[in-house]
């Protein structure tokens, strides 16, 4: 008998088709409000679902690896260097976004007035709430008063913060805590294995996120502010290219080997508009790619507060684009003053629900643009949102390979192999 070998389309084509169908879907429902539900509700079952296997994930991993690390002084100049490196990327991304928007002027050939406005009140509670709250109260929440109560909320900083100090406790009590790290090496590896069974859901839950997104805003809303989304995105490409691109090359990584390994991380991203669906992916691949765990386990969580890259610049393009839109010059000075502003509040609003739309109610007024021109840019929020969040996973994976030759816990040999099998 002669056999056939079974073909099998890869993860990353079925969320590529799933996306694809999600905008088909997205145009042909669209203002339909029950298939707007249907989609709506399959979309949050499946981010429910990786949100359900993250924590487990990380306070595994990143307790684990802390502990294999021991050294307090070696984990605070751990720590220290991330942050540098992070507040140094996070300041590029915002200049590049600025410098590109004074070049291009992407609100002049705008009529804001003939734009439709979108609602804005959620983004409107959370900022006000936010702005209350201050850089003292951001500080302190990142210590948890009860651990359950963070992992019960999601809270991820006070859920690192535990498990640095619970991994440390561990490595100090020596052979005793043997049973623990086994245990949590075990949990890690029941976790990726569940993480392989939700992925199979990606496609579906791919398709339904798009569809709703669409469904809701319609083709239409995009082409008034086609110009400002083509420069954000242009931006963003640029700089994972050549910005990302040459950090790489100063640690010894080409940057497109790394997009290669993380692709359909990146797609899954950028087509659910969430860090979070690939955070358990990231963690397990780059472990792979070479560097320790440890480094790994606690350099990408972090990210996902302090280095949102892709956000950073689809902030500083949209403040100038409402103050072009509106016709104020901004001086040089006023705009250096909007730089370190958007360096201070993205990290006050880090973990906040919709945090990059926050962050511009929390910023424009200080340039003197009235927070009713947000609700003429919150229609293609979602758009851009999805071009971000892929630049936010590249930054932070690039980060956990450089932090990792920086400390020498990277395993060149380990990484050339992993990188030839995807080049197969």
């Amino acid at each position: 008998m002669r056999r056939y070998k079974a073909y099998r389309i890869t993860l990353g084509w079925q969320i590529l088709i799933g996306l694809i169908l999600g905008i088909f879907f997205g145009i042909i429902f669209y203002k339909n409000q029950m298939a707007i539900m249907v989609m709506q509700n399959i979309g949050t079952m499946f981010i429910n679902l990786i949100q359900m296997i993250v924590l487990p994930i990380v306070v595994s991993c990143l307790t684990v690896g802390i502990a294999s690390i021991g050294d307090i002084k070696k984990l605070g100049r751990v720590g220290l260097k991330t942050l540098i490196y992070f507040e140094l990327m996070t300041t590029i991304a915002i200049a590049l976004g600025m410098i590109v928007a004074n070049v291009l002027h992407p609100g002049t050939l705008i009529d804001i007035h003939s734009l439709h406005g979108s609602d804005i009140s959620q983004y409107m509670a959370t900022a006000k709430a936010a702005k209350h709250s201050g850089i003292w109260q951001t500080l302190l929440g990142i210590i948890p008063t009860n651990i359950f109560k963070s992992l019960a909320n999601g809270d991820m900083m006070p859920v690192i913060f535990f498990s640095v100090f619970f991994g440390l406790g561990i490595a100090a009590i020596g052979e005793k805590g043997k049973i623990l790290i086994d245990g949590l090496n075990a949990v890690a590896e029941v976790m990726f294995r569940v993480t392989n069974w939700v992925m199979h859901a990606a496609p579906i839950g791919v398709c339904a996120l798009i569809g709703v997104a669409l469904a809701e805003m319609g083709i239409s809303a995009l082409i008034p502010l086609g110009y400002f989304v083509a420069i954000a995105y242009a931006t963003m490409i640029f700089f994972v290219i050549v910005i990302m691109g040459i950090v790489a090359k100063l640690f010894g990584l080409n940057i497109f080997d790394l997009l290669r390994v993380i692709k359909n991380e990146i797609l899954l991203a950028f087509s659910t508009a969430s860090s979070e669906a690939v955070l358990p992916k990231m963690i397990e691949k780059m472990d792979k790619f070479g560097t320790s765990q440890g480094i790994v386990s606690f350099v990408i969580p972090t990210g996902y507060t302090f280095n949102l890259d892709g956000s950073a610049i689809y902030q500083s393009i949209a403040a100038l684009f409402l103050a072009q839109a509106y016709h104020i010059n901004l001086s040089i000075g006023q705009q250096i003053t909007l730089l370190v502003v958007l360096m201070v509040t993205s990290k006050g609003m880090a973990g906040v629900p919709g945090a990059s739309f926050v962050v511009l109610l929390a910023t424009i007024s200080t340039i003197g643009v009235p927070v009713t021109g947000l609700t003429f840019i919150a229609g293609i929020d979602r758009i851009v949102d999805m071009g971000r969040t892929a630049v936010n996973v590249v930054g932070n994976s690039l980060a956990s390979v450089v932090i990792g030759k920086s400390e020498k816990e990277f395993d060149e040999e380990k990484s050339k192999q992993y990188i030839a099998q995807y080049k197969k």
